[in-house]
């Protein structure tokens, strides 16, 4: 269960009205004090506060929980990275696991990831996760899935891949993953790099890439590799690390937020076919205190990120807000940070970051954010103690 006095932190805040500040959003020094923005708005973004959210356990029994989805009606999916999903109702009674999910490897970071309710799902019943597939040669590699749900929540049938990252790894880092849908049909897959950097800016393979298919997997014929061979004809945009967070924005397109190694995680909307850097620049440096390659942050050919962060938050899932719930989150994006463990919000505003707020400072593990059909906002705790938060007013 919670600890309790994870809890009792929040009894002492204090509502107070929507404001902003000319200094940034508390945070610790930069790893990389040297390296400067490419834009004003590119990092350390005025600091924002506003009142302060109810906070009450949803679920307290989940192992490393990673992904959630609300259902039609109520109630939602959540995984858990060993391997199972689970229905929880609306009142947070928790299922045993669901029956029919494929080969799980599960290991390191890897197991199962994101679960998303498909857009076709009022006529088939019909989900989508992404996970870490077993190899018949005991590797791991990413992969997208859907499956027909039952009508009593019990079992899915009708499994099928409908994307499979090559080539597969022995490594157990670096598998992303999230799977989101546009209003025109296309499923975009996020990718990380298994630990292999240099495989990001290999276009023959979909290692370090964002992924756009149709629903059932195929290639569109507008995307911007479609006339290359399988696998290139799969990409959307390359140079990317480990993309842990994916949302579509109120403009439409996709947005993404991926690790960056020590410091440099970055907030993306992917264009097609541009490439976003990794490993060749960034804004970070190796655990080791190395310059990452050459330690540049600008090339010619290679895009800037909208947003980063040095230190880190480490990213998990993010979802942008709109309810009237929290009238001053409306428009704002919701990032979940695994360290320090925390909701981080940010207000953009013409395709730049204008605010960031930190909010919920030792909370926990925040692996996913999903915004509720009644405005309530829920937070999947990895850890010390998994399970899922609920935030209302």
């Amino acid at each position: 269960m919670f600890r309790p006095t994870l809890l009792l932190i929040f009894t002492a805040f204090t509502s107070v009205a929507l404001a902003q500040s000319d200094t940034p959003a508390p945070q610790g020094p930069p790893n990389v004090p040297e390296f400067a923005p490419a834009f004003p708005e590119q990092t350390r973004a005025p600091a924002m506060q506003s009142s302060a959210p109810e906070i009450a356990i949803f679920v307290d029994k989940l192992e490393h929980p990673w992904g959630m989805a609300e259902l039609p009606g109520g109630g939602l999916l959540v995984t858990e990275r060993a391997g199972r999903l689970r229905h929880v109702s609306a009142d947070g009674a928790l299922s045993e696991p669901i029956k029919g999910l494929p080969n799980i490897w599960a290991g390191g970071q890897g197991g199962m990831l994101d679960v998303a309710i498909g857009p076709t799902f009022a006529d088939d019943r019909l989900i989508y996760w992404t996970y870490a597939k077993a190899t018949p040669d005991n590797m791991g590699t990413t992969a997208a899935a859907r499956g027909r749900l039952s009508e009593d929540l019990g079992q899915l049938t009708d499994v099928q891949d409908i994307f499979v990252q090559t080539p597969a790894s022995r490594s157990g880092a670096h598998f992303g993953s999230r799977i989101v849908f546009d209003d025109a049909g296309h499923t975009f897959i996020t990718t990380g790099d298994r630990g292999d950097g240099d495989q990001a800016q290999d276009l023959s393979r979909t290692i370090g890439k964002v992924i756009r298919v149709t629903l059932d997997g195929k290639v569109p014929p507008d995307n911007p590799f479609a006339n290359q061979p399988a696998p290139q004809s799969e990409i959307w945009s390359y140079g990317h690390r480990n993309v842990q967070g994916a949302t579509i924005g109120p403009d439409g397109a996709l947005w993404t937020i991926e690790h960056g190694p020590k410091g440099g995680d970055e907030l993306n909307r992917p264009e097609p076919g541009k490439n976003y850097g990794w490993p060749v620049i960034g804004y970070g440096e190796d655990y080791s205190g190395l310059p990452m390659g050459d330690g540049l942050t600008v090339r010619d050919g290679m895009e800037q990120p909208v947003y980063y962060w040095d230190p880190v938050i480490a990213p998990g899932g993010m979802a942008f807000y709109s309810s009237a719930m929290f009238p001053d989150w409306n428009g704002d994006l919701l990032i979940g940070s695994l360290n320090p463990g925390e909701l981080v919000r940010l207000r953009l505003a013409d395709g730049k970051v204008v605010g960031e707020e930190r909010i919920l400072r030792g909370i926990g593990r925040i692996r996913d954010v999903e915004v509720m059909a009644d405005g309530s906002v829920l937070l999947a705790i990895d850890a010390p103690n998994g399970g899922l938060l609920r935030l209302s007013r």
